[in-house]
């Protein structure tokens, strides 16, 4: 299905194709991966019956085979040297090129699925790529009437801090679960640790899970989130 100008599936409800009334959480993918990555998470996680899940796909098709896709692009060449280098990419004051047109697709497509699907509380998060566009767009989205209940960060990193630090206090108040891999070699670990503090330093409760691991999904997190959700939603 399309909403605004992305493709999205369905999935969870009374009917577990998005039917019903009940919270809508949204889950944007990561880089290189295909648009329906994620859509097994709303198929195993223990959340409130009715619970909806919507994955977007993102709009740039990759050359990587497997139906990669990106919502912007990353200079993979400069990341691989980075990584053989054991050296630490510190993006906090970077703004990628893509992320803005990223922005607007996307909230143009919650706010389609919003006016859809009517949800009572509306979540919004992602893996990596996909979690710092989730972050990006709570700060500077707006749903109408609907409440951001929550945002799921789950091995994202600090970006645009120069743009989401002013942002922070319109959304004070707002839980965050957060998770990370303590031997993360595309994202940093301590570059989640500052994402991590900048969000509780202006008021947004942040449920923080390390874990032992890399770039990755793992059961404690999973667990970690049911619980979060459970509780933003319930």
């Amino acid at each position: 299905m399309r909403f605004g100008d992305l493709s999205v599936q369905l999935s969870g409800g009374e009917d577990r194709a998005g039917g019903g009334d009940g919270p809508l959480i949204v889950l944007f993918h990561g880089y290189g991966a295909p648009g329906e990555d994620l859509v097994p998470l709303g198929r195993v996680m223990d959340v409130p019956r009715g619970t909806r899940f919507a994955f977007p796909a993102a709009p740039i098709a990759l050359p990587m085979g497997f139906g990669a896709r990106a919502w912007w692009q990353i200079d993979m060449a400069a990341l691989e040297e980075a990584i053989s280098r054991g050296e630490y990419r510190d993006r906090r004051h970077t703004v990628p090129d893509g992320l803005p047109e990223a922005r607007r697709l996307a909230e143009e497509t919650v706010n389609a699925l919003v006016a859809e699907l009517g949800p009572t509380k509306l979540v919004l998060g992602g893996f990596s790529q996909g979690a710092m566009l989730a972050l990006d767009l709570a700060l500077h989205g707006d749903f109408g009437d609907t409440p951001l209940s929550g945002v799921v960060l789950l091995s994202g990193t600090l970006i645009a801090e120069d743009e989401w630090r002013p942002r922070l206090e319109r959304r004070k108040g707002l839980p965050v679960f957060q998770s990370h891999g303590q031997s993360d070699p595309l994202l940093s670990f301590e570059a989640a640790e500052g994402l991590r503090d900048m969000l509780g330093e202006a008021g947004l409760p942040v449920t923080f899970v390390p874990f032992r691991g890399a770039h990755e999904i793992p059961q404690p997190v999973l667990t970690g989130a049911e619980a979060f959700l459970k509780d933003v939603v319930g």
